[in-house]
């Protein structure tokens, strides 16, 4: 595979996170029509761009990405969007309200209502849960999918609260899908598939899920003494996300050479953050690596009111990149020992899902 230089190395991040430039592949290629077909140095430059990003899967499981094709106008919109969201009353946030329980995450979610974890829902002694839930995840979120996903119905604000609102986010789920696409095929590229198309034949772009992520200020003492986490280590259940964040900085991932040990995603303008889900790795056969992330305080970014130093807001937009829900995520290997048992992705979702609502 193919080798990343040392200067795409982030050094605040002990060069441990690559950055994969995706050119080869968001750059216009050369129209049907063209005679002229690609040139061996583009389909070089396709196959390099690839097995570095297949590399830092295996090795990270997180990559940051530059060129990564969301245009920079409409990340400014989304971000300046979600904070006139998050800057709405209580009252008004409500209109738009997550439905009870577990089985359709749209809309607005208030701070204690979601509690991520690393748990699946074998576990249901309800004493644990009870335990699980002791420390609250001190975050708001709001969550939105295709108009045409029959199984979770979006939730949104009524057009007097923010009239752009709806617009705007059913455009930029899927600008950010575009993105995806191309990633896709670089790692089915990387991999080594034959189809470029193969991982992306899974992938309608009707069942992801676009996430607006808010972190109000806080007591730094709060999380320091355990009363609030921001978001506790965990992994992803899809094939991938996107990250877009701010600068504020708190993401951590765990050490690929430390086990238990989590380093900072610190923000890097032009890029985004792109990290292994669950269902890829069980469809990789752990070819790629399903890495343990978290959100904590901020580095050298409280501020001070009084006597009391108070975090930071944070703002991020994940955006969860999932197979369509009847997929049956099997090893992509024939012929290789399965270290998972076939499950779909409905199946793998209600999984985790039972155990954050």
């Amino acid at each position: 595979m193919g080798s990343i230089p040392e200067s795409e190395s982030n050094g605040t991040n002990n060069a441990m996170i690559p950055i994969i430039d995706l050119a080869p592949f968001t750059s216009p290629s050369p129209s049907p029509s063209s005679s002229s077909p690609p040139s061996d140095a583009s389909a070089g430059a396709r196959l390099r761009a690839a097995q570095d990003l297949v590399r830092a899967c295996r090795e990270v499981g997180f990559v940051y990405i530059k060129n990564h094709g969301v245009p920079q106008d409409e990340l400014d919109r989304a971000f300046a969007m979600s904070k006139q969201f998050y800057d709405l009353s209580t009252e008004e946030k409500m209109k738009a309200p997550h439905p009870p329980g577990w089985a359709v995450h749209r809309g607005y979610s208030w701070p204690g209502l979601e509690k991520v974890s690393g748990a699946l829902s074998e576990k249901t002694d309800e004493k644990w849960v009870r335990k699980l839930r002791e420390v609250q995840d001190y975050k708001e979120s709001y969550e939105v999918g295709s108009e045409d996903n029959p199984d979770q119905p979006n939730v949104w604000p009524p057009p007097e609260v923010l009239p752009a609102w709806r617009p705007f986010m059913t455009s930029f789920y899927w600008t950010c899908f575009e993105t995806a696409k191309h990633i896709l095929r670089a790692l089915a590229v990387g991999i080594g598939l034959e189809d470029e198309n193969h991982l992306l034949a899974y992938h309608s772009g009707h069942y992801n899920q676009l996430r607006l992520l808010h972190y109000p200020p806080l007591p730094a003492e709060a999380v320091e003494a355990g009363m609030f986490a921001r978001m506790p280590a965990h992994t992803d259940w899809s094939t991938m996300t996107m990250l877009f964040q701010d600068d504020c900085g708190g993401l951590q991932v765990e050490s690929p050479t430390v086990a238990g040990e989590f380093i900072d995603v610190a923000p890097i303008p032009g890029t985004c953050v792109v990290n292994v889900g669950d269902l890829l790795m069980r469809w990789s056969n752990d070819y790629l690596k399903s890495t343990s992330h978290r959100v904590q305080l901020p580095p050298r970014q409280d501020r001070h009111t009084g006597d009391e130093r108070l975090t930071r807001a944070r703002y991020s937009i994940p955006y969860f990149v999932s197979t369509d829900p009847d997929t049956v995520i099997e090893c992509l290997t024939r012929g290789e020992q399965a270290e998972y048992e076939p499950i779909t992705q409905r199946e793998y979702a209600a999984m985790r899902a039972r155990m954050q609502y």
